[in-house]
């Protein structure tokens, strides 16, 4: 192979789902461009993940992104419930409210974001990252295998890959290389980075089915159907109970069957005809009259997987490739878009010059910690639908046994009583899943790259950090959403409009034009932009519900300084003497200068 066959890019990205899209478009917007190869023939074939929820869109909102999948995602009225049924046609169980729509809790949600959960399959994301990321000019390639790579100097990275239409092997030479290639990531294994594993909870099948149900979910709302026949005998071992999830309204669906806990099923004992599959989704879905075409059929295992870290020198790994674990909580795609709007400021910072290489240390000293809560959370929200299952009696081996427990739900005395009370608790157990809007907003960053050495003990999380979202501007959290407006009503928007987009940004307050004067000083002495606002009365910004003033933790001529990625970088609660010079040496410690 000689120097002809060696392709020139700073940038490479390996994968081109959620996580390697995304980092394309983050970074596309930052001016910065570069080669993307993916190993699949193409975008998402099935509609694997579908939940985006607040902390997701938001990072695609700084991009211009939401609007164009609020466009395409299935209304948000359409997840208003998640149930439980013995089929989908027949007697129901019970309901919950989820994802947001709960009354006692779509104020905390509201309060929470600008943006809100959609169900927006995977197959219609991974096309609006794609073409956004081609169209601004990044390169990319389907079909093409990442193989390995050397590193033969600093900041140089030799990757050699496999093209599969033209059968030829050849090399990208690039200064930066993202593994954003799954959960079977040839980068990560390259690198040999030690995958942290716990037991796993066996396999699933994913039966995708196109079945016209409109005419069923007038009176049965919701994205996803627990599907459960307790008292059934000799069905199939990999069909013991099914999750019914919608992917467009009303008409396709995906099927999850799960064999029962410990079943301990290899992966050929999940292999049925296509006859069988049908016949199981019409018995599922409990209308004869249903006409149900499969599309596809796929296994996969429920993981408890994280990288121990998720860098190597140049060398970044993200998305599935670093965190692989069951769907529960729909925090899988997001995670992914999260963890490269994390990176992508970084890398453009550095490759720019406005920040130290160190910078890019804090990218596995923040995002790995979020990864380890997410696969534990993910996992547990699987373990806490078992209360129900043994409620109805489905743990128990022997069908004589389930028939008498079903039958108990029917007595009026204590024995009935006993029994539906244990199944209310444990149907209400199952809210840390649709209902986990702090394990979707709580993540807490630790690194050099946020300053918090002047700063009081960080705030104790919530007793519920699983369902409450805590808002802070403590350094290395979220910048918390407050809606402001112009002092004669305009549009108005959100304090996290006024961050991201890039830059670096200074919220202060009546008397605080002395840190906006800093900010412009500071800007033009690092060549970093900080824009800066001042919110409250007779602003820039109006604080038009006072949430802001309930929210910031500091005084009015504090300041709150906000990273790329809308998270604190530093606060200051006061005004103090010489704003430029600690204002300075806080951004030289951030960007590691």
């Amino acid at each position: 192979m000689d120097d002809k066959d060696v392709i020139k890019a700073d940038l490479l990205i390996v994968g081109a789902g959620p996580a390697g899209a995304s980092l394309a478009c983050f970074l596309a917007a930052q001016g910065r461009t570069g080669i993307i190869i993916a190993a699949a023939a193409g975008t998402a074939e099935t509609p694997r993940a579908h939940i985006t929820n607040r902390a997701g869109l938001e990072c695609l909102r700084d991009i211009g992104l939401e609007q164009e999948c609020l466009d395409v995602a299935g209304p948000s009225h359409h997840m208003e419930h998640t149930r439980w049924c013995r089929t989908m046609a027949g007697e129901e169980f019970a309901r919950v409210y989820s994802w947001g729509h709960d009354p006692k809790h779509k104020g905390n949600y509201e309060l929470a974001s600008p943006c809100s959960h959609v169900d927006l399959p995977q197959t219609l994301l991974e096309p609006i990252l794609v073409k956004r990321a081609v169209h601004c000019g990044w390169t990319l390639r389907f079909k093409t295998r990442f193989v390995g790579m050397t590193r033969p100097a600093p900041d140089v990275i030799i990757s050699e890959v496999y093209d599969e239409v033209f059968t030829k092997t050849y090399r990208i030479q690039s200064r930066f290389v993202f593994g954003c290639d799954g959960a079977r990531s040839q980068v990560v294994r390259e690198l040999g980075i030690p995958l942290a594993r716990k037991p796993g909870q066996g396999l699933a099948l994913n039966v995708l089915v196109k079945a016209d149900m409109s005419h069923l979910v007038a009176n049965r709302t919701g994205n996803l159907h627990w599907v459960v026949s307790p008292d059934e005998v000799d069905g199939p071992r990999w069909a013991w109970a099914a999750l019914v999830r919608m992917v467009r309204p009303w008409t396709e669906w995906m099927f999850i069957f799960l064999p029962a806990p410990g079943a301990d099923l290899k992966a050929d004992a999940m292999d049925a005809t296509e006859s069988e599959y049908v016949a199981r989704v019409k018995k599922v879905i409990g209308d004869d009259s249903v006409k149900v075409d499969i599309l596809d059929v796929s296994k996969w295992w429920i993981n408890e997987i994280v990288a121990e870290y998720y860098s190597d020198g140049n060398v970044f790994c993200l998305g599935d490739a670093t965190h692989r674990h069951p769907p529960f909580n729909g925090l899988g795609s997001n995670t992914c878009i999260q963890d490269a709007f994390n990176l992508a400021w970084k890398i453009d910072y550095v490759m720019a010059g406005k920040a130290g290489t160190q910078l890019l240390d804090s990218f596995s000293q923040e995002r790995q910690p979020v990864g380890v809560g997410v696969i534990t959370r993910a996992n547990q929200g699987l373990r806490d639908h078992v209360p129900w299952q043994r409620a109805l009696g489905m743990l128990e081996p022997n069908a004589k046994t389930r028939h008498q427990i079903l039958a108990e739900f029917d007595e009026p005395g204590e024995n009935g009583q006993a029994r539906r009370r244990e199944f209310q608790h444990a149907i209400e157990n199952t809210s840390t899943e649709f209902h986990g809007l702090g394990i979707e907003m709580n993540q807490r960053y630790f690194s050099k790259a946020v300053f918090q050495a002047d700063q009081c003990a960080p705030p104790p999380p919530p007793e519920d950090a699983v369902r409450t979202y805590q808002m802070t501007t403590f350094p290395g959290r979220r910048l918390p959403h407050a809606w402001l407006n112009t002092r004669s009503p305009g549009k108005r928007l959100s304090t996290i409009d006024l961050a991201g987009h890039g830059r670096f940004c200074l919220l202060t307050g009546p008397g605080g034009h002395g840190w906006k004067d800093a900010a412009a000083v500071v800007s033009k002495s690092l060549g970093v932009e900080i824009k800066s606002y001042a919110i409250g009365w007779r602003q820039d910004y109006e604080d038009v519900y006072f949430d802001w003033a309930r929210r910031r933790e500091v005084d009015e001529d504090g300041c709150v300084l906000v990273r790329p990625d809308r998270f604190v970088a530093w606060r200051s609660k006061a005004m103090i003497p010489d704003p430029v010079s600690r204002l300075e040496a806080i951004m030289k410690s951030v960007l590691s200068l």
